[in-house]
Parts: C-alpha cells; structure tokens; sequence
C-alpha cells in the first residue's frame, strides 16, 4: 500500500487554497510565510504535480488543484468524525462536548445538568450555542443540536427526548387582583403576554386565528419573543401567559404560578436530540442520559 505520508499538509492546502495566499494563512497560523510554502512544496512533491500556479499576481489553482480541493474538505471532515467515532470506545468522557439549542431550553433543562456533569468527568468541557436558528451539526461541527417540532431533515441520528406541551397561566397575584377565568370566552378582558414575532402562530394570535379563543380577546399588555422573558412577566403579576409546561413547571411547582387551560389548541411537538455520528462518543452519551433522565422529571 502506497504511503500517504502527506496527509498532514492537506489541512494546509485548503487553507492555502480558499485564501489564494501563503502569507495570509501564515498570519492566521502565527508562523513564517516559508514554512507554509515548505509543506505546500513538500505536498506537490509526494503527488508528483503542481496545485497551485504561483506568479507575482498570486496564486491559481491547476486543474489537480482543483480536483484536490473538490475532494480534500469532505475527506477531512471524514477524517474528525472517523476519530470521534473511535474515540466512543474510551471508557472516559473527555474532550469538547458542542450542544445547540433554543436559549430557554438551555438555561432551564441544559444548564442545570452542567454542575454534577462536570464533577463526574473533570475531563469534560462544555461549549452551548443557544440560538434561535436550526443549527446543523454536520456543518457546524456540533456534537448534538437539540430541536422542537416537525423533523426535516433525515440526515441525523434522532433520539427522541420527549413532547412539549403548552398550558395558559398566570401568578397568584394577577388572578387575585383580576379574577380567575371560568371559560375561554373569559378572556375578554385580561392582559395578555404574547410572543412578537411569531409566523407559525405559536401565541395568542394562533389560538384567536383557529376560532380557539375569541377574537377581541387581544389585551398584549406586553409582547417579546423571549420565552424566558414571557415566564418573568408571568412570575410578577403583569399578565397571563401561554408557554411550553416545560418553561413554566417550576415556577408551577413552586406556586409562583397557576395553570388556568390546559392548551385549547392540544398540540403537542416532539422534542429531538440530533446528532451527525451514527455512534455517540462517551461525552455525549452521558449528556444525552441526563438530559433525558432530568425532562422525564419534569413529565
């Protein structure tokens, strides 16, 4: 079998390659222009052909170099999931764990697993990206992405973690001062706390199209797109609020809040925990039992 003793300079090529110079990668890399042109050198050597075509204008990539580049990204990318697979046979979670989810998901099921997580496996290091937007775990590099609602995509390993729900609610203060509705039709009349933007009819607007509520039942004494935001409204007195039961559970529990509806519109969407590798390493095997063991509590 014919060496690839090369393979180490491949990671330089690309970068060579998208920069279309040797001193801007060099910068990046924090090392002399030479040595970059060195490996870049030492790579067409062991193929035996040019990749790129230097002139005082530049560089351009040949017809090899541009085969090359068509194909080293995808073999390096195989390359990182192949060692993350390999290193699922290690007993010892260890290393970078990359999670994605919605940033009220975070703080109040992800966030709190960290502490007795991170005191198990002192190995362990934890990077969150909560964010809004589907993020895709093969493009972004991301151990696990955490999504609720339809799956679109069939690409990724799905584990099913559980079903949100949603329920109408309010404080024992708001419910003191402005009465406790005995019907949907009660609405009239109260102050609502409804989400801004909201196109797939997530809030109150949702409920009042689907004939669910009334229509004039539309007091938005304060509108915003934070869920977490929403609860705190919620918590202090100011409205009544409609939330995933997951948001609001342990303000529930504590009797910072009380459940007026169930959800007059009885969706419920499955929550996933997406992952690009067929077999999960050990660090996001344990993550993914407590996440699941922490919302079964909350079931």
């Amino acid at each position: 079998m014919q060496s690839i003793s090369y393979a180490e300079y491949l990671p330089v090529f690309v970068a060579v390659a998208r920069a279309s110079s040797f001193s801007a990668v060099a910068g990046r890399q924090g090392v002399a222009p030479s040595s970059v042109i060195r490996q870049i050198d030492a790579l067409e050597a062991a193929l035996g052909t040019r990749l790129f075509v230097r002139s005082t204008r530049g560089l351009a990539l040949t017809d090899a170099g541009e085969l090359f580049l068509s194909r080293v990204p995808a073999l390096l990318d195989e390359l990182v999931d192949l060692r993350a697979e390999v290193a699922t046979l290690g007993d010892e979670p260890r290393g970078v764990l990359r999670v994605a989810c919605l940033p009220t998901f975070g703080r109040h099921l992800v966030l709190p697993l960290l502490p007795d997580l991170l005191a198990r496996y002192p190995a362990l290091r934890v990077e969150l990206d909560f964010t809004e937007r589907q993020a895709d775990p093969t493009r972004e590099r991301l151990d696990a992405v955490i999504r609720i609602g339809p799956l679109k995509d069939s690409r990724f390993y799905a584990l099913r973690l559980g079903t949100q729900c949603w329920s109408i609610c309010a404080s024992p203060d708001y419910l003191s001062e402005h009465g406790q509705p005995d019907s949907l039709a009660d609405l009239i009349g109260h102050r609502l706390l409804d989400k801004r933007h909201d196109p797939d009819g997530l809030g109150w607007r949702g409920l009042r199209a689907a004939g669910l509520i009334p229509e004039n039942a539309d007091d938005n004494v304060l509108v915003c797109d934070d869920y977490e935001a929403l609860l705190l409204a919620a918590m202090a007195g100011l409205g009544l609020a409609y939330l995933p039961t997951w948001v609001t559970g342990l303000a529930g529990a504590h009797g910072k809040l009380v459940t007026v509806f169930d959800d007059p519109a009885r969706r419920q969407e499955e929550i996933h925990l997406l992952r690009a590798l067929p077999r999960p390493p050990a660090k996001l095997q344990v993550f993914t039992e407590a996440l699941a063991a922490a919302w079964r509590e909350r079931e």
